[in-house]
């Protein structure tokens, strides 16, 4: 049963081949490498926000994980940054089942978690100068769904932390929908923003998710390369 469950989680094991950089030394080399033009000729603005984004990462848990599961194995770095993810998109669902909205500090670990995930695909696309591929575009447009999954669920919870709308919302599922309805710009009518905060909140949301989804699953897709059941019969 261990051994299924280790073929299930880990696929097939590499030999452990110890990079030239740990994560950490590698992001720190990617921001020398931007501060000194060594493979994009940019400046003023474009440059500032380049070293802003591959600066963030560091303030943040992830890179972190996947330094310690790297001395592990490559598997286990990427399973940890699976389970990560995973845990994410599962935390704004906890709160808003057990109303965990109503302390602040809950609030505030969520927003920390949450602009790392802002942060993070920008930054893998914007200012990641030395960074290879990645293992698999495919895995990676699944867990784009998931940062997906985990935004509008947070979302959800900024809703649901205030009196932000025309009327409160009856059960927790409520706010998960308003946020979903929110991001895919449909807006039924049911459910509106009163306040400022409100609008502010429906606003970044709506702005976010078309920068987000539109522009970075344009971008991933046009890397992946399938293979399905009918090509096969054309290689015979």
């Amino acid at each position: 049963m261990k051994k299924i469950i280790k073929k299930l989680l880990l696929g097939k094991v590499s030999i452990n081949v110890q990079p030239e950089y740990n994560h950490i030394q590698k992001r720190l080399h990617n921001i020398q490498s931007i501060w000194n033009n060594e493979h994009q000729e940019d400046n003023g603005i474009e440059k500032i926000v380049r070293l802003l984004l591959a600066s963030s990462q560091l303030l943040f848990p992830g890179i972190y994980l996947k330094y310690w599961a790297r001395k592990k194995g490559v598997e286990y770095q990427y399973l940890t940054l699976d389970c990560y993810i995973l845990l994410k998109v599962i935390f704004p669902i906890l709160i808003l089942v057990n109303q965990w909205q109503n302390y602040q500090f809950v609030i505030w670990i969520l927003v920390y978690i949450f602009l790392e995930t802002v942060f993070y695909i920008p930054t893998l696309i914007f200012a990641s100068d030395l960074f290879s591929k990645p293992r698999s575009y495919k895995r990676s447009m699944l867990l784009l769904f998931f940062n997906y999954l985990e935004i509008a669920f947070a979302y959800a919870v900024f809703y649901s932390s205030g009196n932000f709308l025309n009327k409160s919302f009856n059960h927790w599922f409520d706010a998960v929908y308003f946020s979903i309805v929110t991001s895919s710009s449909v807006g039924y009518g049911d459910f509106f923003p009163v306040t400022l905060t409100g609008k502010v909140l429906v606003t970044t949301q709506a702005l976010l998710f078309l920068f987000f989804i539109i522009l970075f699953l344009n971008f991933f897709s046009t890397k992946v390369k399938t293979k399905g059941y009918f090509d096969h019969e054309n290689d015979q």
